[in-house]
């Protein structure tokens, strides 16, 4: 789990790491701006997810796009937002590297000339379309928005969805996302690496001729998350669906904190796949439920654990969740057998074998040190982070189990078919009320 890297911090700020790997003619490019859906602030929202379709509509110097010019030459290449940071890649071939550094230097220093409003308003109305389509009109589409609102309170950085507030989207102005980019798209905020057929002075030296001349850029400032909300809410949505499915969400830690990959453990033992414990128990021995699934949500300020349930034909969300209760609170009081721990380890080093086979892309090793640098201030953390999971043992398992989740789920939302409230668990009032 060792992979061998030389960092550089250009006198603008850039972090630069480079990782060489000559298995292959081919050189990964990836850029992690440190800046996401957090940033933003209530009435705001929306804007590092809009930045992530209009940085590929064209720059100063390359107005024509970034997906043609790249893929003429042989290149992949793709970009994502989450809450905390803001990711381009492209995977290309080793003659074209300085076409690509090129191109994402051309957009961090000289993106915004190329922002006009005509392409702003058509990336505004491509953003509400994916809403609609991705979430609005999807079934159980809108549910992890209700849950995010309804666990923390408004002023919290989670409070709202990547993707924004359509009524936020809809009134920001150019002026508005102009000084969003100039506040966070900077050398000083981001992080570069370059992984594959290279060598490092080499490509240092061309990091340099592209990115050097670029401003700093401000200091970002520090975002605060006040506490989550600390008593149980039920919420009942409906929504166009056959199925009733449960949501239950608690506050827990961060990502790389005391108890996050303990946690990712304990989602894996209780619910993932035909071996987890609610697996067996919910759809092979009582066939009371018919999807399942749960997940330590891990972030960089805070982290929230589901269980996600859906109830079979002809029983009920309350049945599932006696039964959810019921099985955390043994896990939390016994732990799991050596055999449980000794699976979950399996599956984490495979999932940790499996990203390090890929040199670029979502999840590849240059990914990877990229999000070690942003989030932990140094790329070297494949064998640290590998060892949080290798030594949890049964009890670290359990206690975090009794800490985290073995208590009433500060969220419980009922997914139902329209028209059948009454599906819900009791007690549960209409998210479209207002969550909080």
């Amino acid at each position: 789990m060792q992979i061998p890297f030389t960092k550089r911090t250009l006198a603008n700020g850039l972090d630069v790491i480079v990782h060489e790997d000559r298995h292959a003619p081919i050189v990964a490019v990836n850029v992690w701006y440190h800046v996401g859906s957090k940033n933003e602030r209530p009435g705001r929202t929306g804007f590092a997810h809009l930045f992530e379709h209009l940085m590929f509509e064209g720059s100063a110097h390359q107005p024509r796009g970034y997906f043609e010019p790249l893929q003429e030459v042989g290149a992949a290449l793709n970009g994502s937002t989450s809450a905390d940071r803001t990711n381009y890649w492209e995977v290309v071939p080793r003659g074209a590297l300085r076409l690509a550094l090129w191109m994402e230097a051309d957009r961090m220093g000289w993106l915004l000339p190329a922002v006009t409003e005509t392409r702003f308003n058509t990336q505004r109305d491509v953003v509400l379309n994916e809403r609609r389509q991705n979430y609005e009109n999807r079934p159980y589409g809108l549910a992890q928005f209700i849950i995010a609102a309804a666990l923390v309170p408004p002023d919290h950085p989670y409070h709202w969805p990547t993707i924004g507030d359509p009524a936020d989207i809809e009134r920001a102005s150019l002026d508005d996302v102009r000084a969003f980019f100039r506040t966070y798209y900077h050398p000083a905020n981001a992080s570069l690496t370059v992984a594959g057929d290279v060598h490092a002075d080499d490509v240092l030296g061309e990091i340099e001729a592209c990115f050097g001349d670029i401003p700093p850029g401000p200091a970002a400032g520090r975002v605060a998350a006040p506490r989550p909300h600390a008593e149980p809410l039920r919420l009942v949505h409906e929504d166009r669906v056959e199925l009733a499915r449960l949501y239950l969400s608690w506050p827990s830690p961060p990502l790389f904190a005391a108890g996050d990959a303990e946690l990712d453990l304990v989602g894996e033992l209780l619910a993932n796949g035909r071996s987890s414990r609610l697996y067996r128990r919910l759809i092979h021995d009582r066939r009371i439920a018919t999807e399942l699934a749960a997940h330590q949500g891990s972030r960089e300020l805070a982290g929230a654990f589901q269980i996600v349930a859906t109830a079979a034909a002809g029983h009920a969300l309350e049945e599932i969740l006696d039964a959810i209760v019921e099985e955390t609170a043994r896990f939390a009081d016994e732990g799991p057998t050596a055999a449980e721990v000794a699976r979950g380890r399996v599956r984490v080093e495979t999932a940790f074998a499996h990203r390090l086979e890929t040199l670029g892309g979502f999840g590849g090793r240059a990914d990877q040190l990229n999000a070690y640098n942003v989030y932990r201030g140094d790329p070297d953390g494949f064998a640290g982070d590998l060892g949080r999971y290798i030594e949890a043992d049964t009890r670290a398992l359990a206690d975090a189990c009794r800490r985290w989740i073995a208590t009433p789920p500060i969220v419980a939302l009922s997914v139902v078919p329209a028209g059948r409230a009454d599906l819900a668990l009791p007690g549960s009032r209409p998210a479209s009320e207002g969550v909080r």
